[in-house]
């Protein structure tokens, strides 16, 4: 099934311009492969990589936007959050289902490579590690919690289409994911650089937003690199079930342990848990025009600081009411032995972000 050479291969990035995305894209063009990618806005996420613009949720745009491209893989790296868990399931399994309706078809398509995460044990937005969870490490072949969950119904999508098209399938169970992408709605790393960067700019300290659980627990963390060359282990190696994978670094750490070295390398002083948790939503309320000013005296690509970062979501991880880490050991088991040092992530992330004048220098 898959011997044939990258060149011979036709990649479909789902959502190329996101976190996880864009780091496949670049994964991708390295190795040869024709890569396109499908998203909301028609930029390319890099040089090598074919636009194409659709309404996921919109079955007769998708089908415009890939008539006669014909992947031999597809990387489903999108998702859009809704009010309520009822609508995530709504518009996110549509999203899976137009896309294999378009391209499953045509015969030619191998494997489909989904991302989820680390809520399928944890529960939704709307029940986030509250009632039934996993023990941790978790693990891949623990059944479903019980209750509605739009990684569920996205999953049940690839499962129907693969029956159908014939095609294998893996499933990329990250837990946060540490990346480049602006405009994204998951993004910890990005998001802890704008806090720093108007923490230092106003001369205050760089406070943990989270809870004491988070502080003091176990936790790992997820490289948009290596979640790309996991996805593509799995679409390509030959022999391997349909299946899914957790995805992270290979480390654990405390918070207590990482937040302190993450405020010496942007150049602030840490302020860890104390007595309560303070949300970035709490303490970044009110900063647009603070990021703003401060874009237009640094010369920042990006004036918006919604753009920029996501303290939404970085307060959920921080406040999760347990630890969160994962076992590895299907994937290496079967192969998959990649590795990456969560604070050389973040270090290489911030390194990136000046670079690109994301952040100040």
């Amino acid at each position: 099934m898959n011997t044939a050479s990258n060149s011979q291969r036709r990649a479909l990035v789902v959502g190329g311009t996101g976190i996880a995305g864009r780091a496949l894209c670049r994964e991708l063009v390295a190795q040869g492969w024709h890569t396109a990618s499908l998203s909301r806005r028609t930029t390319a996420p890099r040089d090598g990589v074919e636009a194409l613009r659709a309404d996921l949720t919109d079955p007769g745009s998708v089908r415009a936007a890939l008539a006669g491209l014909e992947p031999t893989h597809v990387f489903f790296t999108a998702w859009s959050r809704q009010t309520t868990e009822a609508q995530n399931i709504t518009v996110n399994s549509a999203m899976v289902r137009n896309v294999m309706n378009a391209v499953g078809p045509s015969g030619q398509l191998r494997h489909v490579a989904l991302v989820t995460g680390l809520k399928h044990y944890l529960g939704p937005f709307e029940a986030y590690g509250t009632g039934a969870t996993r023990d941790t490490p978790f693990h891949e072949d623990e059944p479903r919690l019980d209750t509605p969950n739009f990684y569920y119904a996205q999953e049940d999508e690839l499962w129907e289409a693969a029956e159908r098209h014939r095609f294998s399938w893996s499933v990329h169970r990250s837990h946060t994911v540490i990346g480049h992408a602006l405009g994204n709605a998951m993004n910890i790393g990005q998001t802890l650089a704008a806090q720093a960067a108007l923490c230092r700019a106003e001369g205050r300290p760089f406070v943990f937003p989270g809870n004491e659980v988070q502080w003091n627990g176990v936790t790992d963390m997820t490289d948009a690199g290596l979640l790309a060359r996991q996805m593509l282990w799995a679409a390509t190696a030959d022999g391997l079930p349909s299946q899914a994978y957790n995805t992270a670094n290979g480390d654990v750490f405390r918070w207590r342990w990482m937040w302190p070295r993450i405020a010496e390398r942007l150049g602030v002083e840490p302020r860890g848990y104390a007595d309560r948790p303070r949300p970035l939503e709490e303490q970044m309320a009110g900063k647009a025009d603070a990021w703003r000013l401060l874009a237009e005296r640094e010369g920042l690509v990006e004036a918006d600081l919604t753009r920029v970062a996501s303290w939404w979501h970085t307060d959920s991880d921080l406040n999760r009411p347990l630890e969160c880490f994962t076992d590895m050991t299907r994937s290496r088991s079967a192969g998959f032995t990649d590795y990456a040092d969560t604070l050389t992530c973040f270090t290489d992330l911030f390194d990136t972000l000046r670079e690109e004048r994301v952040i100040p220098a």
